[in-house]
């Protein structure tokens, strides 16, 4: 996906092209979590969309839970959400600043490479 290390650096419109593809990947991740969290919520917690949404907003962006819980299904579902909350957020993370992450570094190796 990312050019070598040897390879020139990307022309500044193709790099804008990879990160508005990483964004938009993150996006997708972003609303297919959110959409986990929102049925979750409504059809398992039974609250009403709009709190489902809040709830699973909340919890994605690692603020954490809004509405109690009442049932233990409810509060499994909360808990294993959560979980997966964490781990979507560093995957989206990171899926978004990659091509920075890897322009800088393959900019700075070119650069060393010049000075030798």
């Amino acid at each position: 996906m990312f050019e070598h290390r040897k390879d020139q650096l990307l022309p500044r419109r193709e790099f804008v092209l990879r990160l508005g593809w990483s964004i938009a990947v993150g996006g997708a991740l972003i609303l297919l979590s959110l959409s986990i969290g929102l049925l979750g919520y409504h059809f398992i917690a039974g609250l009403g969309w709009i709190d489902a949404f809040l709830d699973a907003a909340m919890i994605l962006s690692g603020m954490g839970p809004i509405s109690p819980l009442h049932t233990d299904a409810a509060k499994l579902f909360a808990g294993c959400y959560a979980i997966y909350c964490g781990v979507a957020l560093l995957g989206t993370t990171a899926i978004i600043f990659a091509p920075v992450i890897h322009r800088s570094l393959h900019k700075f190796h070119l650069e060393w490479d010049d000075k030798k």
